[in-house]
Protein backbone atom coordinates (compact mmCIF):
# COMPACT_ATOMS: atom_id res chain seq x y z
CA UNK A 1 0.00 0.00 0.00
CA UNK A 2 1.39 3.41 -0.98
CA UNK A 3 0.65 6.60 0.94
CA UNK A 4 0.63 10.00 -0.71
CA UNK A 5 2.36 12.01 2.05
CA UNK A 6 2.65 15.79 1.92
CA UNK A 7 5.59 17.40 3.71
CA UNK A 8 5.72 20.98 4.88
CA UNK A 9 8.88 21.51 2.85
CA UNK A 10 6.88 20.74 -0.29
CA UNK A 11 3.96 23.01 0.60
CA UNK A 12 3.67 26.67 -0.40
CA UNK A 13 5.32 29.19 1.88
CA UNK A 14 3.12 30.69 4.61
CA UNK A 15 3.26 34.49 4.43
CA UNK A 16 1.98 34.94 8.02
CA UNK A 17 2.54 31.61 9.79
CA UNK A 18 0.63 32.70 12.91
CA UNK A 19 -2.69 32.09 11.17
CA UNK A 20 -1.83 28.60 9.97
CA UNK A 21 -2.14 26.85 6.64
CA UNK A 22 -5.94 26.56 6.64
CA UNK A 23 -6.42 30.33 6.75
CA UNK A 24 -3.87 30.70 3.95
CA UNK A 25 -5.84 28.22 1.84
CA UNK A 26 -9.04 30.17 2.50
CA UNK A 27 -7.32 33.35 1.37
CA UNK A 28 -6.06 31.67 -1.79
CA UNK A 29 -9.56 30.35 -2.49
CA UNK A 30 -11.01 33.83 -1.96
CA UNK A 31 -8.56 35.29 -4.48
CA UNK A 32 -9.64 32.69 -7.05
CA UNK A 33 -13.36 33.46 -6.77
CA UNK A 34 -14.76 35.07 -9.89
CA UNK A 35 -17.82 36.76 -8.39
CA UNK A 36 -17.03 40.04 -6.61
CA UNK A 37 -19.91 39.65 -4.15
CA UNK A 38 -18.72 36.18 -3.12
CA UNK A 39 -15.20 37.50 -2.67
CA UNK A 40 -16.40 40.37 -0.47
CA UNK A 41 -18.53 38.03 1.62
CA UNK A 42 -15.74 35.51 2.07
CA UNK A 43 -13.15 38.18 2.81
CA UNK A 44 -15.26 39.53 5.69
CA UNK A 45 -15.72 36.00 7.02
CA UNK A 46 -11.97 35.36 6.90
CA UNK A 47 -11.30 38.60 8.79
CA UNK A 48 -13.77 37.50 11.50
CA UNK A 49 -12.01 34.15 11.84
CA UNK A 50 -8.62 35.86 11.98
CA UNK A 51 -9.89 38.06 14.80
CA UNK A 52 -10.96 35.00 16.78
CA UNK A 53 -7.55 33.40 16.27
CA UNK A 54 -5.72 36.51 17.48
CA UNK A 55 -7.75 37.76 20.48
CA UNK A 56 -4.74 39.63 21.91
CA UNK A 57 -4.93 42.03 18.97
CA UNK A 58 -8.24 43.37 20.25
CA UNK A 59 -6.31 45.69 22.57
CA UNK A 60 -4.38 47.09 19.62
CA UNK A 61 -5.71 50.38 18.19
CA UNK A 62 -7.41 49.93 14.79
CA UNK A 63 -7.85 46.21 15.41
CA UNK A 64 -9.97 45.61 12.29
CA UNK A 65 -7.67 47.74 10.16
CA UNK A 66 -4.72 45.56 11.12
CA UNK A 67 -6.64 42.38 10.24
CA UNK A 68 -7.61 43.69 6.80
CA UNK A 69 -4.00 44.68 6.12
CA UNK A 70 -2.86 41.19 7.08
CA UNK A 71 -5.50 39.70 4.77
CA UNK A 72 -4.12 41.62 1.79
CA UNK A 73 -0.58 40.67 2.77
CA UNK A 74 -1.46 36.97 2.88
CA UNK A 75 -3.01 37.25 -0.56
CA UNK A 76 0.27 38.74 -1.83
CA UNK A 77 -1.79 41.87 -2.59
CA UNK A 78 -3.73 39.98 -5.30
CA UNK A 79 -7.08 40.09 -3.47
CA UNK A 80 -9.58 42.42 -5.14
CA UNK A 81 -12.34 43.16 -2.61
CA UNK A 82 -14.11 46.15 -1.12
CA UNK A 83 -12.27 46.91 2.09
CA UNK A 84 -13.49 49.40 4.73
CA UNK A 85 -9.91 50.66 4.84
CA UNK A 86 -7.42 51.80 2.25
CA UNK A 87 -5.60 48.87 0.68
CA UNK A 88 -1.91 48.78 1.71
CA UNK A 89 0.68 49.16 -1.01
CA UNK A 90 3.17 46.35 -1.47
CA UNK A 91 6.00 48.68 -2.40
CA UNK A 92 5.53 50.73 0.79
CA UNK A 93 5.48 47.72 3.12
CA UNK A 94 8.46 46.06 1.48
CA UNK A 95 10.53 49.23 1.20
CA UNK A 96 13.84 49.00 3.05
CA UNK A 97 14.43 51.62 5.75
CA UNK A 98 17.10 54.20 5.12
CA UNK A 99 20.43 53.33 6.73
CA UNK A 100 21.18 55.06 10.01
CA UNK A 101 23.86 57.68 9.88
CA UNK A 102 26.61 56.88 12.33
CA UNK A 103 28.51 59.77 13.88
CA UNK A 104 31.68 60.31 11.92
CA UNK A 105 33.45 62.54 14.39
CA UNK A 106 34.57 60.61 17.43
CA UNK A 107 36.59 62.02 20.32
CA UNK A 108 39.96 60.49 21.01
CA UNK A 109 39.05 60.60 24.71
CA UNK A 110 36.48 57.84 24.52
CA UNK A 111 36.64 57.16 28.25
CA UNK A 112 34.67 60.37 28.87
CA UNK A 113 31.65 59.01 27.02
CA UNK A 114 29.68 60.37 24.10
CA UNK A 115 27.57 62.84 26.09
CA UNK A 116 30.47 64.89 27.43
CA UNK A 117 30.72 66.89 24.19
CA UNK A 118 27.01 67.68 24.39
CA UNK A 119 27.44 68.86 27.97
CA UNK A 120 30.32 71.13 26.95
CA UNK A 121 28.44 72.59 23.99
CA UNK A 122 25.40 73.23 26.19
CA UNK A 123 27.48 74.94 28.87
CA UNK A 124 28.91 77.33 26.30
CA UNK A 125 25.39 78.51 25.43
CA UNK A 126 24.70 79.62 29.00
CA UNK A 127 24.88 83.26 29.94
CA UNK A 128 28.21 84.29 31.43
CA UNK A 129 28.25 84.33 35.19
CA UNK A 130 28.64 82.19 38.29
CA UNK A 131 26.15 79.58 37.10
CA UNK A 132 28.11 78.86 33.92
CA UNK A 133 31.41 78.85 35.80
CA UNK A 134 29.96 76.35 38.30
CA UNK A 135 28.76 74.19 35.42
CA UNK A 136 32.29 74.10 34.04
CA UNK A 137 33.52 72.55 37.27
CA UNK A 138 30.62 70.11 37.35
CA UNK A 139 31.64 68.92 33.88
CA UNK A 140 35.30 68.79 34.90
CA UNK A 141 34.49 66.69 37.99
CA UNK A 142 32.42 64.37 35.84
CA UNK A 143 35.33 64.02 33.43
CA UNK A 144 37.65 63.25 36.33
CA UNK A 145 35.32 60.55 37.58
CA UNK A 146 35.08 59.02 34.10
CA UNK A 147 38.87 59.12 33.83
CA UNK A 148 39.23 57.30 37.15
CA UNK A 149 36.71 54.70 36.08
CA UNK A 150 39.05 53.90 33.22
CA UNK A 151 41.15 51.75 35.56
CA UNK A 152 43.22 54.65 36.81
CA UNK A 153 44.27 55.12 40.42
CA UNK A 154 44.71 58.87 40.28
CA UNK A 155 44.80 61.79 37.85
CA UNK A 156 46.02 65.34 38.16
CA UNK A 157 43.50 68.13 37.75
CA UNK A 158 45.75 69.74 35.16
CA UNK A 159 45.18 66.81 32.80
CA UNK A 160 41.42 67.17 33.11
CA UNK A 161 41.65 70.93 32.54
CA UNK A 162 43.76 70.39 29.42
CA UNK A 163 41.31 67.86 28.01
CA UNK A 164 38.37 70.15 28.76
CA UNK A 165 40.09 73.02 27.01
CA UNK A 166 40.81 70.84 23.99
CA UNK A 167 37.27 69.49 23.76
CA UNK A 168 35.84 73.02 23.97
CA UNK A 169 38.27 74.37 21.37
CA UNK A 170 39.94 76.55 23.99
CA UNK A 171 36.70 78.23 25.10
CA UNK A 172 36.78 76.67 28.58
CA UNK A 173 40.10 77.28 30.28
CA UNK A 174 40.32 76.33 33.94
CA UNK A 175 44.09 75.93 33.97
CA UNK A 176 44.65 79.36 35.51
CA UNK A 177 41.96 79.00 38.14
CA UNK A 178 42.90 78.41 41.75
CA UNK A 179 39.94 76.17 42.49
CA UNK A 180 40.65 72.43 42.52
CA UNK A 181 38.44 69.53 41.56
CA UNK A 182 36.93 67.05 44.01
CA UNK A 183 39.16 64.53 45.71
CA UNK A 184 39.42 61.02 44.32
CA UNK A 185 37.95 59.50 47.47
CA UNK A 186 34.89 61.74 47.18
CA UNK A 187 34.31 61.04 43.49
CA UNK A 188 34.65 57.28 43.84
CA UNK A 189 32.73 57.01 47.11
CA UNK A 190 30.05 54.35 46.92
CA UNK A 191 26.54 55.54 47.53
CA UNK A 192 24.67 54.04 50.41
CA UNK A 193 21.24 52.52 49.71
CA UNK A 194 18.44 55.01 50.19
CA UNK A 195 15.80 52.48 51.19
CA UNK A 196 13.96 52.86 54.47
CA UNK A 197 15.56 51.01 57.32
CA UNK A 198 13.35 48.43 59.02
CA UNK A 199 12.09 49.60 62.34
CA UNK A 200 13.38 47.79 65.37
CA UNK A 201 10.80 46.25 67.60
CA UNK A 202 10.78 47.60 71.08
CA UNK A 203 11.46 45.11 73.79
CA UNK A 204 8.58 44.67 76.14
Amino acid sequence: MEFDLEYNSERPHLIIPEYGRHIQKLVNHCVALQDIEERNKMAKAIVDVMGNLQPHLRDVPDFKHKLWDQLFIMSDFRLDVESPYEKPEKEVLQAKPEPLAYPRASSKYKFYGRNIQTMIDTALTWEEGEAREALYYVIANHMKKCYLNWNKDTVEDQIIFNHLSELSNGKIDLTKKEESLSEVKDLMRKRKPTGNKPRQKKKK
